[in-house]
C-alpha cells in the first residue's frame, strides 16, 4: 500500500524532526520525509511530490522564509499547504510568514495534538 499523504519536514534540529515524525505517525497512511535545512528541503520539494510541508524558520544555509518564497514561486507548488513551526513568536514574524504564503504558523514548544489537528485540517482529513 502506498502512502496516501507525503509530508516534508524541513527542520535543522534532529530532535525536533523526530518529535514531528513521531506526532505525525498517528496519521494513517502518511509518509514523512525529512530535510535538515532549507536547501535540502528545496531539493526534495523540487524533485518529488509532497501534500504538505512543515518548515522551521531559523535554519542554516537557507532559512524557512526564503524556502517558502521559493516554493510559492513554483506553479506546481503554489497549492501545497505549508505549516511554519518556529521559536519566533513575534507578531511581525507570523505576519511575514503568512504573507509569504504559509497556511499556518505554530510556535515552539509544539504540542503534537495541535500539529496533528493543523495537518488534518490542511489535508482535509476530518
Amino acid at each position: 500500500m502506498s502512502a496516501t499523504h507525503r509530508i516534508l519536514i524541513v527542520e535543522d534540529s534532529p530532535t525536533m524532526r523526530q518529535l514531528l515524525v513521531f506526532a505525525l505517525k498517528r496519521l494513517k497512511g502518511a509518509e514523512m520525509v525529512e530535510a535538515q535545512d532549507g536547501m535540502d528541503g528545496l531539493r526534495k520539494v523540487s524533485s518529488d511530490h509532497f501534500d504538505l510541508a512543515l518548515i522551521d524558520i531559523n535554519m542554516p544555509v537557507m532559512d524557512g522564509l526564503k524556502l517558502i518564497r521559493l516554493i510559492r514561486g513554483e506553479d506546481n507548488l503554489k497549492e501545497m499547504p505549508i505549516v511554519v513551526i518556529t521559536t519566533e513568536g513575534a507578531k511581525e514574524d507570523r505576519e511575514r510568514a503568512l504573507a509569504l504564503g504559509a497556511n499556518e504558523y505554530l510556535t515552539k514548544p509544539i504540542q503534537s495534538n495541535r500539529v496533528l489537528q493543523v495537518v488534518r485540517n490542511l489535508l482535509k482529513l476530518e
